[in-house]
C-alpha cells in the first residue's frame, strides 16, 4: 500500500470510527500527511496497509485509530462477524447465547460493551460478565451458562498499549478455545463486515443481560474444590501479587472459601491498572517482575510467592532459596508444570481412574511427563502449542505448557487457569508443611523419582520478523550435524513431516545422551524461540548438559548470522 491508498483508507476509516480518541488520533494524522509529513504518511501506511488477523488466538494488538490496531472499529467487525457465524451454525430452536467478560486493561470494558451490543443487535442474547474478572471465569461461564459461545477481551501478559479478543465456543467444544476451522469461518464473515465499510449500519441494542454474582460464586465454589485446605495450611505465610491485574479479588476470595489463609498481598500491585506501573513488562516470567512481591515476601516472612499475569490464566511461583541473592528463586514453568502433573497421576491412580485417563502438554513443555504418565499408567499426548489443543486432548486429567499455562481442574475450565493453578500449589505446599517439607523438597523428590530433567530456552527478539524466516529457513537447507559438542541424532520439520500431517512450524532437534532443541515463532510476540530439554544423572550433571547445550545454540544462531 502506497501512501496515497492508505490515506482513502484512513478517511474511510475516519468516517466509522465511533470513538472520539482514536478520531483525534487519526484525523492529526491524516492532516499531518496531507501537510506532507513522511513520518505520518509512514504511519498511516503501517496502521492500514495490513489488518489484524483473526485467528486461533483471536485478535491480538496494539490499541490506536487503523485496521492494523485494535480499536472500537475493529472490535465492533469482529462481533459482527462472529454473530453471523453463530446464526449461520444456530439451530432453529432459539438464538445462540454468547457471554462476554473483560479484564482491567485500556479499553477492555468499552470493547465488551460494544460486543453485547452488536450481539443482542444481531438477535443473538447476549450476557456480559458483571465486572472486570480474570479469563479462567469467563471460561469457566460458557460452560457453566451453556452458551454456545464466549469472548474474552484481554491481552493476557502482553504491554500495556496493548488489547485483544480471545473467542470461546460452547456445545461439542465445551467451552474451550476455538480451533480450525471455527477460525476461518469466522474470519470470512468479519472480512465481509469490514468490507462493506460502515459499522454505523450494524444494528445494536442494549438490550443485553448483564449476568448476576451467581456466576461468579460457582467459579469460586468449585475452584476451592481443587484442593481444599489440610491441616498443614494452618499459619501459612503466602504472599500473592495480582501484577495490576484482575487476580486478587476471586483468588483471596476462594482462598477463603478453601480454608487456606489470606494471602499477603503485594498492596503496590493489588488494584487492577492497565497501565502496570510498576513492571516494565506484565509478565511473571520476565526479569525483575517478582521484585514486588520478593521484598512483600522478605518482610513477611513468608513461605511461598504466588503470582498470577493480569488477566490471572497464568501462575507464577517462587520458593525461598538461601542460595540466590535475593533469598527467593522463581520456579520455571515446566518445575511447576511436572510436580502438579505427579499430583494429578497420583490422585488419579489412588482413585482408580487411570485407565482411559491422560496427561498432556505441549510438544515444547518437559519431556518428563510422559515419565510421570506412564509410570502411574496414564495415557500421554504432546500437543501443539495452545490450551486449545492441550484442553482437548483425550481423557485429559491434566495438561500444562512451560509458558505458566497449567489445566489442573479441565471438568470445569477448559483452559490454562492461573487461580485453580494456584490453589492447587497451596494444597501441595500445604501437604508437605504437614510432614515437615518444602516445595523445594518436591522438587527434589521429583528428580529422584523420575530422573534429573532441566529445561532451558533461548529467544532471539527481533525488530524485523523477516529475520526470523531467515534463521529457520537457514536451519531447514542445513540442518546441524552437531550443537556444541553433542552431535545430532535427527532433526524433524514439523510443517512437512515425513508422515502425518503438518504439526506447525516447528523444528524439532534430537541430540545423544537424552537432549533435544525445538525451534518455533512466538504466537504473540516479535521473537523466535528455542527451547532446550536435557536429562542428566544427577542435577549438577542435568545442569551442566543444558548449559553446554545453550552455549552451542548461541554458537549455531551466531554462525547463521
Amino acid at each position: 500500500m502506497n501512501a496515497a491508498a492508505a490515506l482513502t483508507a484512513a478517511r474511510a476509516w475516519l468516517a466509522q470510527d465511533p470513538d472520539p480518541d482514536t478520531r483525534a488520533e487519526l484525523s492529526a494524522l491524516i492532516a499531518a500527511a496531507e501537510s506532507g509529513e513522511d513520518a505520518a504518511a509512514s504511519d498511516l501506511v503501517d496502521r492500514f496497509a495490513t489488518r489484524l488477523a483473526f485467528g486461533t488466538a483471536g485478535l491480538r494488538g496494539r490499541l490506536g485509530a487503523g485496521s492494523n490496531r485494535m480499536n472500537r472499529v475493529l472490535v465492533t467487525q469482529a462481533a459482527a462477524g462472529l454473530a453471523a457465524y453463530l446464526l449461520e451454525k444456530a439451530g432453529p430452536d432459539a438464538p445462540p447465547v454468547v457471554v462476554i467478560g473483560y479484564d482491567g486493561r485500556h479499553g477492555s470494558a468499552r470493547f465488551a460493551r460494544d460486543s453485547a451490543e452488536i450481539f443482542a443487535g444481531a438477535g443473538l442474547r447476549a450476557i456480559l460478565l458483571p465486572r472486570l474478572l480474570p479469563t479462567p471465569v469467563l471460561a469457566f461461564a460458557v460452560r457453566h451458562l451453556g452458551a454456545d459461545a464466549g469472548v474474552m477481551v484481554t491481552a493476557s501478559h502482553n504491554p500495556p498499549d496493548d488489547n485483544g479478543y480471545k473467542v470461546y465456543l460452547g456445545g461439542s467444544d465445551d467451552g474451550a478455545q476455538i480451533v480450525p476451522p471455527a477460525d476461518a469461518g469466522i474470519a470470512a464473515h468479519i472480512q465481509r463486515v469490514a468490507d462493506a465499510g460502515d459499522i454505523g449500519a450494524l444494528p445494536r441494542s442494549a438490550e443485553f443481560e448483564t449476568a448476576g454474582e451467581e456466576v461468579v460464586e460457582a467459579y469460586v465454589g468449585a475452584t476451592a474444590t481443587v484442593a481444599p485446605a489440610p491441616a498443614g495450611a494452618a499459619g501459612l505465610a503466602w504472599v500473592y501479587t495480582a501484577m495490576h491485574g484482575v487476580g486478587f479479588e476471586t483468588l483471596s476470595r476462594i482462598a477463603e472459601v478453601a480454608g487456606y489463609p489470606h494471602p499477603i498481598s503485594v498492596a503496590a500491585q493489588e488494584q487492577p491498572d492497565g497501565a502496570f506501573p510498576t513492571v516494565s513488562f506484565p509478565n511473571p516470567e520476565e526479569p525483575g517482575a517478582l521484585d514486588f512481591a520478593v521484598a512483600t515476601a522478605q518482610e513477611a516472612g513468608a513461605e511461598l510467592i504466588i503470582a498470577n499475569d493480569p488477566d490471572a490464566d497464568r501462575l507464577a511461583v517462587a520458593i525461598p532459596d538461601a542460595a540466590t541473592p535475593s533469598g527467593w528463586r522463581a520456579l520455571t514453568g515446566n518445575q511447576v508444570g511436572l510436580i502438579l502433573g505427579w499430583r494429578a497421576a497420583r490422585r488419579a491412580a489412588d482413585t482408580g481412574a487411570a485407565s482411559g485417563a491422560s496427561l498432556a502438554c505441549s510438544l515444547v513443555s518437559s519431556p518428563a511427563l510422559q515419565v510421570v504418565a506412564e509410570r502411574y499408567g496414564l495415557d500421554f499426548h504432546a500437543t501443539l502449542t495452545g490450551f486449545k489443543w492441550i484442553s482437548r486432548a483425550p481423557g485429559l486429567v491434566y495438561g500444562f505448557e512451560e509458558a505458566l499455562g497449567y489445566l489442573v481442574n479441565p471438568e470445569t475450565v477448559k483452559d490454562k487457569d492461573g487461580i485453580s493453578a494456584a490453589v492447587a500449589i497451596l494444597g501441595l505446599a500445604a501437604e508437605a508443611r504437614e510432614q515437615g517439607r518444602t516445595l523445594g523438597d518436591l522438587l527434589a523428590e521429583f528428580d529422584a523419582e523420575f530422573g534429573f530433567f532441566a529445561s532451558g530456552q533461548v529467544s532471539v527478539r527481533v525488530d524485523d520478523l523477516a529475520v526470523i524466516g531467515r534463521i529457520t529457513a537457514a536451519l531447514r537447507a542445513a540442518p546441524p550435524t552437531r550443537i556444541g559438542d553433542t552431535a545430532v541424532v535427527s532433526f524433524e520439520d514439523l510443517a512437512a513431516p515425513v508422515s502425518g500431517p503438518p504439526l506447525g512450524d516447528i523444528l524439532r532437534i534430537r541430540l545423544e545422551g537424552d537432549a533435544r532443541v525445538l525451534v518455533r515463532p512466538s504466537g504473540t510476540e516479535p521473537k523466535l524461540k528455542l527451547y532446550l530439554d536435557v536429562r542428566g544423572d544427577s542435577s549438577a550433571d542435568a545442569a551442566a548438559r543444558l548449559a553446554g547445550l545453550e552455549n552451542g545454540i548461541r554458537e549455531l544462531l551466531a554462525a547463521i548470522g
